[in-house]
């Protein structure tokens, strides 16, 4: 394996390909940065590009484009409150209200180290554990799916920030809108209305730009504000804080790891794992009633795992051609493009391919953390901006991404609705991450559960007679009975106390 990792180096260090790798970067970086535009879509769009080129070099700017789309989706989502990316919008969550206060450079510092360490950890176990984690991920049938669906789901007790009703009618909201569009089992159509374009279902783009970004744009539009971003006109960028890596180094050590785990799952995806960290980052804390507020792991923990996930997702394509992602599902469609099954056999035939690649990859990590600092200076002029010229630019900016991504002006005036929506629950503190959560999660649980009873014959006992089912569905069940129990005896306290 080493030799191949230093054959793989070796063929980086050629001048052509690493002038790939530095393109691929700022290609990331850019698309990554501007709400609407994933690493999906660019890798959609640059697919054709790679038709003439040599194998290696068009694996190499695919995957490279998404390591660093996934990153650079945080920028934005800490300066502006607009997602970049869907992998990033639990980081708004924190890595706003940290730059509301003065404190992007704290912020954005934090979300370069931990998407670099769960970049790094995401590739060295994406070249070391390939075969192995694979089979793990094999293990994971339609149980153990809904299963990890529920046990995500569980998370709104705390992120409802002591508003359980709120939080669970939130979750509830998510989880019917990801039932509208034609049922994938069934072919019937739902909750469309007539609408044809509601045939597709009801993306999460639109969804989460409209709650975070639109929403944001019109509250600080509504304001009688001087126009700028109070004190995030000046920052100074500190990617190691000793203090700080003290505080987070279990969170990025947890998250980083999960995140591996949760992108082996085929089908589940960096957005999940990064919501998945931030669900448990919260759990293990000592001090959960700050996230929200601009807790530092509250950062990490999404940052680390995305980036970790994105790499994860890679593990079952190169070992068993399975897709781990939407992405991945694209570099699927691009290997057999160019006439290469991935799969056990594309190890052993084209291990110089692959492990070049995988060096690409750790390449591009140590990249990103090099150049991030001066693309996010530069990036960071426009906070100099008055808003009511920056605002109708992230309105544009987003009406473009979210129009992009199916052509459709529907997806558009969703973006819009879910907008004003965002703005109206803002004012009666509405949890609006419990609404994302419920959308993300929706479709798998929905679409697991259901197989689950097929499979069998409408028994609800295979929940519990399959091991890893049954302690996942145990540690949900507990992780909603102790906040509500808590809060229980909370007032009872209090009560006594009076």
């Amino acid at each position: 394996m080493l030799n191949n990792l230093m054959e793989g180096l070796v063929t980086i260090i050629d001048p052509s390909n690493l002038l790939i790798l530095l393109l691929a970067v700022v290609i990331g970086f850019l698309g990554g940065a501007i709400p609407g535009i994933s690493g999906l879509m660019l890798v959609v769009v640059l697919l054709p590009v790679t038709y003439g080129m040599e194998t290696t070099s068009a694996f190499m700017l695919l995957t490279a484009i998404y390591a660093a789309a996934v990153f650079s989706g945080m920028i934005t989502a800490i300066l502006y409150r607009a997602p970049g990316t869907p992998e990033s919008v639990t980081t708004v969550y924190d890595g706003y209200p940290m730059t509301r206060r003065g404190e992007a450079g704290k912020a954005l510092g934090i979300g370069i180290l931990s998407s670099t360490i769960g970049g790094i950890i995401g590739t060295i176990f994406l070249i070391a554990l390939t075969p192995t984690l694979a089979q793990i991920a094999l293990q994971f049938a339609s149980p153990e799916y809904f299963a990890l669906a529920v046990v995500a789901l569980t998370v709104v007790a705390a992120l409802s920030d002591g508003k359980l009703v709120l939080g669970f009618i939130g979750v509830a909201f998510g989880l019917l809108l990801a039932t509208v569009g034609i049922d994938a089992m069934t072919g019937a159509y739902r909750f469309t209305f007539g609408f044809p374009e509601l045939a597709s279902g009801i993306d999460l783009v639109p969804v989460v730009i409209g709650l975070f970004a639109i929403s944001e744009t019109i509250n600080r539009m509504t304001q009688k504000e001087d126009g700028n971003l109070g004190k995030t006109q000046k920052f100074k960028i500190k990617i190691f804080d000793s203090k700080i890596f003290k505080k987070i180094t279990g969170t990025l050590s947890r998250s980083s790891l999960l995140g591996v785990g949760i992108g082996i799952l085929p089908g589940i995806g960096p957005t999940t794992a990064a919501i998945l960290a931030y669900s448990e980052s919260v759990r293990w804390s000592k001090t959960p009633e700050q996230f929200g507020k601009g807790a530092p792991e509250g950062i990490a923990a999404p940052e680390s795992a995305n980036n970790a996930a994105a790499m994860g997702a890679l593990v079952p394509l190169f070992a068993l051609g399975i897709p781990g992602s939407a992405t991945a599902a694209v570099m699927l469609g691009a290997f057999i493009m160019h006439g290469l099954q991935p799969g056990p056999n594309l190890m052993s035939t084209n291990g110089p391919m692959v492990y070049a690649i995988f060096a690409g990859l750790l390449i591009v990590n140590i990249v990103v953390l090099i150049f991030s600092k001066p693309f996010i200076v530069m990036f960071s002029k426009l906070l100099t901006i008055p808003y009511s010229i920056i605002g109708p630019l992230i309105v544009i900016f987003c009406t473009v991404g979210t129009f992009a991504i199916r052509n459709s002006m529907f997806d558009v005036i969703v973006m819009l609705i879910f907008g004003i929506l965002g703005f109206l629950f803002e004012k009666i503190r509405f949890p609006l991450i419990t609404i994302v959560l419920g959308v993300v999660l929706g479709s798998l649980a929905e679409s697991e559960f259901r197989r689950s009873l097929e499979l069998s014959g409408g028994d609800l006992s295979i929940f519990a007679t399959r091991p890893i089912s049954a302690v996942l569905l145990g540690i949900a069940i507990l992780m909603v009975i102790f906040p509500i129990t808590k809060q229980i005896i909370n007032k009872r306290k209090k009560t006594t106390t009076n």
